[in-house]
């Protein structure tokens, strides 16, 4: 069960109006609901003050990488939903390589987190190790919960004010326009 307060930061970074990655307000938002979420655990697990501090090294170590390629992972899609507008012919080889890149980029966050739980077994018991999986499980779980809800009382899947006249995303180039996203991670 989360928190009261750690519910109140989740809940402000999903209804953030910026992308979370580009702004300074939406990492020091993370970085709140990071420690929170670290409280929350330590309290939860019963951790030691040196388990703690390991377990937020391995978090901070991993957490860039994972951010990385979830990143990757859209761009991959929205290219993908690019490239299957009905009535326009799909390029086969960008399709082939935008599949590729997914497929590679599943296997990639699969190995991040065997290297996470691995280096976190040098450290947390194996119950510790399976409730915090579990805890951040539910907490993601919660996130995209959330994260949907607040695109569907904004009107769809980007809502309101997330593209710039043409369907391109504020600051992108011109080229062909795109088409919205219908669904995320």
């Amino acid at each position: 069960m989360m928190t009261p307060i750690l519910l109140a930061l989740t809940l402000a970074l999903v209804q953030q109006q910026q992308p979370p990655a580009d702004t300074g307000e939406a990492g020091r938002l993370r970085r709140q609901i990071e420690d929170r979420f670290a409280q929350h655990v330590q309290q939860q697990l019963r951790l030691s003050p040196d388990q703690a501090t390991k377990l937020r090294a391995t978090q901070e170590r991993f957490g860039e990488r994972r951010r990385s390629l979830m990143r990757q992972q859209v761009d991959r899609r929205m290219a993908l939903n690019d490239q299957m507008q009905p009535g326009v012919a799909a390029n086969s080889d960008s399709v082939r390589k935008l599949m590729d890149g997914l497929q590679g980029g599943r296997a990639e966050m699969l190995k991040v987190e065997q290297d996470e739980d691995r280096d976190m077994a040098g450290y947390l018991t194996p119950v510790q190790r399976a409730r915090y999986q579990e805890m951040r499980r539910r907490f993601l779980e919660r996130v995209s919960e959330m994260r949907q809800e607040r695109r569907e009382r904004r009107g769809g899947p980007g809502g309101p004010g997330m593209r710039a006249p043409g369907g391109r995303r504020p600051g992108q180039g011109a080229g062909p326009p795109r088409r919205p996203r219908r669904g995320s991670i």
